[in-house]
This record gives structure tokens, sequence and C-alpha cells, in this order.
């Protein structure tokens, strides 16, 4: 591997855990590489992909590889399927593991690890990879969770740079009941408010519990006929996000359709600015997937319409 040249930022995905632990131990290694403090930026994929590249050198995680990041002394430490090769940017990819992996692997590499990052890591990269199987997957998912309900920068406002602190952090507990109380609840009553937005895809309501979780169930039940299932969350700035779930690849290929992007099952888009509410979102997503086609004149009509035109 190439050195890793010093970034004048560090840029990662604001919208979970992976993104959070990821951009957090990169701002360590460019602090034991290069002396350096620097600075943090996390995006959404939309306000990513808009996002002028200014920086003549900078580090970018957990977000897909692509042709206009393969500037010379830019790195891209990512796990997402990508068909671009870098010709000018180092690419440090893998698809079996998650952003914070690949990045704590590096940090290891160095001197950066511990018990304790050893043990957040595991924990990200089982919730982040969507392990079922793996034992600690219940408490996986309310370490993911976290970002999910307090938001990246609230997070990072209460335990700072030292990510240690998420470990057994009372905040769980709080993830903890809610998925034992509020997840069945929530189960129950999503699987019966779910419309169709295409043939294909359907939107699911949510009003309490792990929204990931009980989309996931609904899928792996087969409880909907719809192959992807999205929902739907307006941010305190009016924003509303779109997140679509799918079992056999298509989710990301119906958010790209919105600017968005993610992995192949799990994927995420926010919808533009004049989308202001749940149900104008519904159907700005509806008219997307399925646009009106004004219907023909028959051919009558068409040439009555032609003779009035030419008395015109």
């Amino acid at each position: 591997m190439k050195e890793l040249p010093k970034p004048e930022v560090i840029i990662t995905h604001e919208s979970d855990l992976d993104g959070f632990i990821a951009g957090a131990l990169l701002q360590r290694l460019a602090k034991k590489l290069h002396g350096a403090d620097v600075p943090l930026e996390a995006y959404h994929y939309n306000y990513w992909k808009q996002r002028e590249l200014r920086e003549k050198s900078a580090w970018v995680t957990d977000f897909t590889f692509e042709a206009r990041l393969d500037k010379p002394d830019w790195v891209i430490l990512d796990h997402h399927a990508t068909e671009a090769q870098p010709k000018n940017a180092q690419l440090i990819h893998d698809l079996k593991k998650s952003a914070g992996l690949i990045c704590y692997e590096l940090c290891q590499a160095h001197g950066l690890g511990s018990p304790a990052l050893d043990r957040l890591v595991h924990l990200n990269n089982v919730a982040d990879l969507f392990l079922e199987d793996d034992p600690d997957f219940a408490v996986a998912c309310d370490y993911a969770n976290l970002v999910k309900v307090y938001q990246f920068w609230n997070l990072h406002a209460v335990i700072g740079p030292d990510i240690e602190k998420l470990l057994d952090h009372p905040l769980l507990q709080v993830m903890a009941v809610k998925r034992q109380v509020e997840d069945p609840i929530g189960l129950a009553w999503s699987k019966n408010c779910v419309t169709e937005l295409s043939p294909t895809v359907g939107h699911v309501e949510t009003v309490i519990g792990n929204t990931n979780l009980i989309v996931h169930q609904l899928l792996e039940t087969k409880a909907t006929p719809y192959p992807v299932l999205v929902t739907l969350f307006k941010r305190a700035n009016n924003l509303v996000i779109a997140s679509f779930r799918s079992r056999n690849g298509e989710a990301l290929k119906v958010a790209e359709k919105f600017q968005g992007g993610g992995h192949a099952n799990a994927a995420g888009a926010i919808l533009p600015k004049s989308v202001r509410n749940i149900p104008d979102a519904i159907e700005y997503i509806r008219q997307i997937l399925q646009p009106k086609v004004a219907a023909p004149l028959n051919t009558l009509e068409s040439l009555f319409a032609g003779i009035e035109v030419e008395k015109k």
C-alpha cells in the first residue's frame, strides 16, 4: 500500500453508525501519521453528490468510489459495489467488510487498536452488514440505532471524538427497551399499513420501533407483495428522507432514481426541498416510479385536430 497523503479534510457518510465510526477512526489515523487535527465533514448521499471537490487531498469513507473522486492524493476507503477503476486516487475497497472495519484495520496496522475498539468495530460490522446469524446481532442493532435516533452530529456532540464512550453507554438502555417493547407493537401495526407506490415498491408507515428491523421482517416473511419497501422520515429541517430496503438487490436501483445511493438491499435518498411532508413525498415517489403519460388522440380526433390547426 502507498503512503497515505496528508488530507485537507476527511469526509464520511452522515446517515449511519458505520460512517460515524469510520470518520472518527480516520481522524485518529491522520493525527498519528501526520500530527494533524483534520476536520471531519459528513453528508447524506444527495448533498455529497452535489458537493464541489475543491481540495487537493482528502480521505473519503463509506461513499461509493466514482470517477469524480479519482484525483491524485485522494484516498477512498469503502465497501460499496463500484464499476469505476482508480487511475489517480488510492482505493481501499472490500465488499465483505464495513467501512468502519476497513478503516480500523489501517489503524491497527499503525498501533491504534484496542480491546474497546475491537468490540465497537465488531458490533458496527455486524449491524452494517446485517449479519443476522451473529450472536451479537440484536445488541449491534441497538448501537446502530443510536445514530438513527439521535442523529450523527448530536451523538458526536455527546461523546466527542472518543467513540469508545459508545460502549455500554446509558443511551443503549433506551435502545434495548425500544427494541423489546416497541418493535413487536410497531411490526404488528406496520404490517397493515403498506401502500402501493408502484407494482414493485410499497410504502411502509411506521409509528414506533426500529424501522429497519420492522421492514426487514416484512421482507423476510414476505408479508407484502412488493420486493422493495420504502419508509419516509421528515427531519427537523423539513427535509424528507426516503429509505429503501429489499432482499434481492433492487433497493439501490430504486434509490438511484432519486439521486440516492447505498447498498444493493439498503439505500436512501433525500427528496427535493419542494417535498415538504410525507403525503407529498408519497405522491412524488409515485410520480417518479409511474410517470403519467398523456393518452394519445384516436385517429379521428387527430384528423380533426389537424384540420383546426390549418384553419387557424
